[in-house]
């Protein structure tokens, strides 16, 4: 979970919002989702003047007293006036009154230092073809013939769809992406992991994959950063977690966002409504709205001002990491900070 989505939280308390137990004491689950979680929120703690109770993290829409993130958040909330430092993958400018709300909550004392992005820091001071390389977060295994399929697809003619590492859905959800994606006319390429559907195999139908042929690709995990700086992919279809916001952005790649739990929702509102990179897929998927959206992002009027706006983010991040960037020289401060001064930070 991401620390900017904090700031807010004891706001959300103050106006009876969080725990969402306290609206659902003599309501059902039912009751909840029929339209209480798209009550607009005026949270003055650093967030878009456009959030609704359902674009903030969804254990706040937990009906279950003992919600165990819920109190969790808070407890890190309190405690990050005890910090040393606070460190954010984000630009100054992307989200600028979030760093600001942050900044209000702790001592003047602690610095915060924002570093972002770091996979265009890390190419900019790290030597390409070293045994850093070899380094990597993923947890599945990287298939890297899908270069071939990208390598001969004219520029951002594909849709790149990835979920994330841990993202689950039912085999009804898979089958209406399934039909939208193929309904769309648009070349694409899926990554399905084999655990993506809860509690079975993820499994298409026949006449799915003869529909495809010779303009979809399937495959259990790529290299992300590398498909998403790759010339042919024209939209990513994500679930908005934020290593995925990011290197979209490092990209310059416009998303279609349907975003799955945690904070994911607040990033998702923030790329269509703040940063205008992102159309929204509704929670209730549907495949023609699935292929409605990705017609309207490669195609439409839409989709140029988000490829634009995009592109524009991509160049922030581009300036922010070179040297004399203000990341760069963050991340110049902060080594200097904790390992020339013995960890304190210097004035």
């Amino acid at each position: 979970m991401r620390l900017l989505v904090l700031p807010p939280l004891p706001h959300l308390v103050r106006q009876g919002h969080l725990p969402t137990q306290r609206y659902c004491e003599h309501a059902d689950v039912e009751q909840l989702t029929n339209g209480y979680l798209d009550t607009p929120v005026d949270c003055t703690a650093g967030m878009s003047k456009h959030m609704r109770l359902k674009d903030f993290p969804n254990f706040i829409w937990s009906t279950d007293p003992d919600e165990y993130m819920a109190h969790f958040a808070l407890h890190v909330t309190v405690r990050l006036a005890e910090a040393d430092a606070a460190i954010f993958n984000t630009l100054e400018e992307l989200e600028p009154a979030a760093l600001d709300a942050v900044r209000a909550m702790l001592p003047p004392t602690v610095p915060v230092y924002t570093i972002g992005y770091l996979p265009l820091l890390a190419e900019e001071i790290v030597p390409q073809g070293g045994t850093l390389d070899a380094l990597g977060s993923n947890l599945w295994k990287e298939d890297v013939s899908c270069f071939d399929f990208l390598d001969g697809k004219e520029p951002r003619s594909v849709v790149y769809v990835n979920y994330g590492s841990i993202t689950v859905m039912s085999n009804e959800e898979l089958l209406e992406f399934a039909w939208g994606l193929a309904n769309s006319g648009q070349p694409f390429l899926w990554i399905i992991r084999p655990d993506l559907v809860k509690g079975d195999a993820a499994v298409l139908p026949p006449e799915f994959l003869e529909s495809i042929e010779g303009r979809g690709v399937l495959a259990s995990w790529c290299p992300q950063e590398a498909v998403l700086r790759h010339e042919a992919v024209g939209v990513f279809l994500t679930h908005s977690g934020w290593n995925s916001t990011v290197e979209s952005l490092c990209g310059g790649v416009p998303t279609l966002c349907w975003p799955f739990f945690a904070e994911q929702q607040t990033n998702s509102r923030y790329s269509c409504v703040e940063w205008g990179v992102a159309m929204e897929i509704g929670h209730d998927v549907r495949r023609e709205a699935v292929e409605a959206k990705i017609r309207e992002a490669m195609s439409g009027e839409k989709g140029k001002e988000m490829r634009r706006r995009a592109e524009e983010w991509r160049e922030a991040g581009v300036r922010a990491t070179r040297p004399g960037g203000r990341s760069r020289a963050n991340l110049e401060k902060l080594v200097a900070d904790s390992l020339l001064s013995g960890g304190k930070p210097r004035d």
